[in-house]
């Protein structure tokens, strides 16, 4: 027999609950968005549909449009924008909140899971801290790519439904185009909203918030005497392997302030985030980070420091020793992981010489800057015979022999494991993405809809959901970026 699948949804029937209104007050300012004017659809994705049980057909709907642009309020929507606090590029805030994003409700789908429908460019808030609250196409564009990428990836993330664009006119660099974007998670507090309450002062909300947190993400927690040392240690653990996911795979988010950051250790916030081109450690792909402090490689210290910060928030509900200890295993969860992906990458069993394997191949792909995708898509063909030249590699390497070297470590550690090449091939290629979101990637399909033509964000959103797949017609996504793309430049207003 057939699985039964429950009916799919339409605009009309997709009830949303919303139990973050249910809070006190302090924790959020009820309001509607600001409707744009003449909104028409740029894109739609019916992979995050999926997770609502929305009909797909619902896009083709003129009312689609109305709905996620503010003219329109879902059945059950209590919008609100939320409270939070952050540090931003090391120096505390300590009011931020949605200043440009309203929380409409949840949806509760037929696997019980509850997703956050969260509108950005939905105008101003009381948390807009003078801005105008809206969000323009060019940011919607590369925060819908970069999040469905991202899930590709199999990365943890926020996901996105839809953009929504108008003819109100924003003021940024130029005049831009007024649009929303209609994001989805699990839930969207962050590190941040437990710290707004700790520097006032107010240790009951902090209460309040972990106990709301745990009953819908961490249930299992509920009831235990130690149930906040225990969220806090899974937080941490989330994050650790979030840092270690992002840098296995190349990504640098930019801005890691812990507003910024998941209590569930999911990808949050895509501004100006890049993947790595050539393989360059200290990499900053953020123009408004003067300092580097969101480096490339900084990204797994700043975790630890974001986490700590999480700590201190919840310390009135903790003795110093158990958040301590939860603390504790960040560095050890995150380097075991890392060392695992980075493994998998290689295609070998972790061993005693994998990290010094690891480490010597990062060295070699910075000195030559090579291009640090392409090399791990050409890896999964290594042939272990020491006849074979392996040449689509070592012509990577201006300097021949640092990859000859390598190479000689790499084969002799594959013979030690009985590595075969044909099934490490097969392995290696669900691992290492031949494709990833390039900056100029984005930046074409930015062009192309500020023009009118959305077709290359549709084109893009296909290919990313499936990054491993080898997808010919779009073969040319998959090599060197054009000269071009070094002039690429992506900040804080990204």
């Amino acid at each position: 027999m057939g699985r039964d699948f429950p009916p799919l949804k339409t605009l009309e029937t997709l009830s949303l609950d919303n139990s973050y209104a249910r809070l006190p007050d302090l924790f959020h300012a009820k309001l509607k968005p600001t409707p744009l004017s003449n909104p028409h659809l740029v894109s739609f994705n019916p992979d995050a549909a999926a997770l609502l049980d929305l009909d797909p057909a619902e896009a083709g709907r003129s009312e689609f449009a109305e709905y996620f642009s503010g003219q329109r309020m879902l059945p059950g929507a209590e919008p609100l924008a939320m409270l939070y606090a952050g540090h931003q590029f090391g120096h505390f805030v300590p009011q931020l909140g949605d200043g440009r994003a309203i929380l409409l409700g949840e949806v509760v789908n037929s696997r019980g899971e509850r997703w956050d429908l969260h509108l950005k460019g939905a105008g101003e808030t009381p948390f807009s801290r003078n801005g105008d609250g809206r969000a323009v196409l060019r940011s919607s564009i590369r925060e819908y790519l970069g999040c469905e990428a991202m899930h590709g990836l199999g990365i943890p993330t926020t996901r996105a439904l839809c953009i929504v664009s108008s003819d109100v006119e924003v003021y940024r660099e130029k005049v831009e185009r007024g649009t929303t974007l209609l994001r989805l998670a699990p839930s969207h507090v962050r590190f941040g909203s437990f710290e707004v309450f700790f520097y006032r002062g107010q240790a009951e909300p902090i209460r309040t918030l972990a106990d709301y947190v745990i009953a819908q993400h961490y249930p299992d927690l509920v009831g235990l005497d130690d149930q906040y040392p225990r969220f806090l240690r899974e937080v941490v653990r989330r994050t650790a392997r979030l840092m270690a996911q992002w840098q296995a795979v190349g990504f640098a988010h930019g801005v890691m302030n812990t507003d910024n950051m998941s209590i569930l250790g999911i990808t949050l916030d895509y501004g100006p985030y890049g993947f790595l081109d050539h393989f360059d450690s200290g990499f900053v792909c953020n123009h408004s980070d003067h300092q580097g402090r969101y480096a490339f490689d900084q990204q797994p210290n700043i975790g630890a420091w974001n986490v700590t910060c999480l700590a201190q928030a919840l310390s009135p509900l903790m003795p110093v020793e158990a958040a301590t200890e939860a603390l504790s295993v960040y560095q050890a969860e995150f380097v075991t992981y890392y060392i695992e992906l980075m493994c998998a990458k290689l295609g070998i069993t972790p061993c005693a010489e994998a990290a010094t394997l690891i480490t010597d191949l990062l060295d070699r792909l910075q000195v030559n800057h090579v291009d640090y995708t392409i090399f791990f898509r050409r890896l999964n063909r290594f042939q272990t015979d020491p006849s074979a030249s392996n040449a689509a590699l070592r012509d990577l390497f201006p300097e021949r022999a640092a990859f000859d070297s390598w190479a000689q470590d790499y084969r002799a550690q594959l013979l030690r494991q009985g590595s075969q090449d044909a099934e490490r091939a097969a392995r290696m290629d669900r691992i290492n993405p031949k494709y990833i979101l390039r900056n100029y990637m984005a930046q074409i399909a930015i062009d192309k809809a500020e023009a009118g033509d959305f077709s290359e964000v549709d084109r893009l959103l296909h290919l990313l959901h499936t990054p491993f797949d080898a997808h010919l017609e779009m073969e040319h996504y998959a090599g060197f970026p054009p000269d071009w793309a070094q002039q690429i430049e992506v900040s804080c207003s990204s």
